[in-house]
């Protein structure tokens, strides 16, 4: 049996006696507050809703318009991510039928034929060496297309339409000044229209099919010149073989190394891209 002092009871009363004066002073706050909120609703009076409004009349002219431009007046970023992948999908049309890698290429493949190497170099680094040649040839023209065309457009000062039409003139004199006329003359004929007054008034349709034609017959041409050195070699080796009886033995085998030789000796490589270069002016 445990027995508690008086001041223990005491100290209990008091903390009953608190709690109970706690709970008298919330449950008074409660009422409060629930008949403040009835009040502040009963005294505002209920407000009828808002009528709808009648349709509008359609229009009789429906237009859409986009906007392409951006505060200033430059492209948006969005524009000008289409147009660059746009750019980049088209880009190796481009390349063949607009720039000179169709004729450094063909030359290239030609040199290697007359060779007699049929897989070296292999195609990647003649595509490699002809891609980077024609970014050398076609510098002055991508300059002057940046400047007078990309730079612009980007700058907002010009439309985009605007912008193809001066794009087009430098890479247009390119292409005049690398065409026959009897190659533009044939293209005309062959599209049955009037022959061009001037060199501007020829269109791309009938410029680039010309273009590429003269791009031909120059890599036939230089082909031609380099095959021959190759072609008397393999036939003093062929007329040797044939003399000595040795029938049975390739030529090719026997030829191969001298062919090599002579090519080195002349710096072949070298002469060949120097004509290139120089066959642009």
């Amino acid at each position: 049996m445990t027995l508690t002092s008086p001041v223990d009871r005491s100290a209990r009363r008091r903390a009953r006696a608190s709690l109970g004066l706690v709970l008298l002073v919330v449950l008074l706050a409660l009422l409060v507050s629930v008949a403040g909120a009835g009040s502040a609703h009963a005294a505002v009076p209920p407000v009828d809703p808002t009528a709808p409004t009648a349709p509008a009349a359609p229009s009789t002219d429906p237009t859409v318009s986009v906007d392409i431009n951006g505060i200033n007046g430059e492209p948006s970023s969005p524009i000008v991510v289409l147009l660059t992948i746009t750019l980049l999908s088209v880009a190796p049309s481009l390349l063949l039928m607009m720039t000179s890698f169709t004729k450094i290429f063909v030359v290239l493949a030609l040199t290697r034929n007359a060779m007699g190497l049929t897989g070296v170099p292999p195609n990647q680094v003649l595509a490699g060496l002809a891609l980077f040649l024609s970014l050398f040839i076609m510098s002055p023209v991508i300059g002057d297309i940046n400047d007078s065309a990309v730079q612009p457009y980007l700058a907002g000062t010009v439309t985009f339409s605007e912008a193809v039409d001066v794009g087009s003139g430098p890479l247009r004199d390119f292409m005049l000044d690398q065409t026959r006329e009897a190659d533009l003359a044939l293209v005309t004929r062959a599209a049955d229209l009037p022959n061009p007054e001037n060199p501007e008034s020829v269109s791309l349709t009938t410029l680039i099919p010309a273009f590429m034609l003269s791009e031909l017959r120059s890599a036939f041409i230089i082909g031609f010149v380099i095959f021959v050195p190759f072609l008397v070699i393999d036939l003093v080796v062929s007329a040797a073989l044939m003399s000595m009886g040795m029938m049975m033995l390739p030529p090719v085998m026997v030829s191969l190394p001298f062919k090599m030789l002579l090519f080195i000796l002349v710096d072949g490589w070298g002469l060949v891209l120097t004509t290139l270069v120089g066959s642009y002016g």
